[in-house]
C-alpha cells in the first residue's frame, strides 16, 4: 500500500509517516515526490510517497533473495611492514590512539597496490575505539589517510579495523544492498539509504554495480552522504 506525507524536510516527513503508520522507518520504502529547499523567504518543503508491503510479500521475496557476495578476508597473520612509509603509518596510528588515552597494538593485515589495512587490538577498549556505527574508527582512519597524504602517498588508501568490525560491516552492507535492490524492483521506486562514509558507500555501489536493472548514486554534501538505489531508465 502507498501513502503520501509532507514535512519541512525529508527527515520530518519520514518521522511523520512512521508515527502515523505505527512503523519503524526501516519498515517502509520512501520516494521523494517533491522537494523545495529552504530560502530566506520560504520554508523548506518535502513530499514523500511511502510504500508498505505486507508480510506475505516480504516472505516471498526473502525466499528468492540473492546470496551476498563474500567480502575479502584479511590475513590471519600480520604482514611485515614494507618500507619506511608503512612503518611510519603504524607508528602514527599507535601514537595517535595512545594520546587519546588508550593502549593499542597495530599491525598490517592486508595490502595491495591501492590499499593497506591495519588491524588494531586494544584490551577492553575496542567498543570505545569503534564508536557508534563506527564513527570513532572512521575519524581515526580519516586522520591516518591525511597523514599518508603528508607522506606523499595520496594514492594509497588506509583502512583501519578492530575485532573484525569492518568485515562484519561489509557483510551487513552487502545484504542491505541486495535487499534494497529487491525492494526497488518490486516497488518500481527509488530508496534512499542512511548516511554513510565513503568506504561504506563504495561497498554498496560495488555490490550493485553488476545488476543490469539497478543503478546507484550518492546524494548530499560532506563526508557522510546517502546512497540512492533505483531502477535504470525508470
Amino acid at each position: 500500500m502507498t501513502y503520501e506525507f509532507e514535512g519541512k524536510n525529508e527527515k520530518e516527513a519520514i518521522e511523520k509517516a512512521a508515527s502515523e503508520l505505527g512503523l519503524e522507518s526501516d519498515q517502509f520504502d520512501v520516494e521523494i515526490l517533491e522537494a523545495q529547499k529552504k530560502t530566506l523567504f520560504k520554508s523548506g518543503y518535502v513530499k514523500i510517497r511511502v510504500v508498505v508491503e505486507d508480510a506475505k510479500q516480504e516472505s516471498e521475496s526473502a525466499a528468492h533473495e540473492k546470496a551476498p557476495a563474500k567480502p575479502r578476508t584479511p590475513s590471519a597473520k600480520p604482514l611485515v611492514p614494507q618500507g619506511e612509509v608503512e612503518q611510519k603509518l603504524l607508528d602514527f596510528v599507535r601514537e595517535l590512539i595512545e594520546k587519546m588515552g588508550y593502549e593499542v597494538s597495530a599491525e598490517i593485515s592486508y595490502r595491495d597496490e591501492r590499499k593497506v589495512e591495519i588491524r588494531l587490538s586494544s584490551e577492553n577498549n575496542s567498543s570505545i575505539l569503534i564508536g557508534r556505527k563506527g564513527k570513532n574508527l572512521d575519524a581515526i582512519q580519516l586522520l591516518a589517510n591525511v597523514y599518508m597524504g603528508h607522506l606523499g602517498r595520496e594514492d594509497l588508501r588506509v583502512v583501519l579495523d578492530i575485532e573484525n568490525y569492518r568485515t562484519h560491516r561489509e557483510e551487513v552492507l552487502v545484504q542491505i544492498a541486495y535487499d534494497t535492490a529487491d525492494k526497488v524492483r518490486r516497488g518500481r521506486m527509488s530508496v534512499l539509504l542512511e548516511p554513510m562514509n565513503p568506504y561504506d558507500r563504495m561497498i554498496v555501489h560495488t555490490t550493485l554495480n553488476d545488476i543490469p536493472d539497478i543503478e546507484t548514486k550518492s546524494e548530499g554534501e560532506g563526508h557522510f552522504k546517502q546512497v540512492r538505489v533505483m531502477l535504470k531508465n525508470f
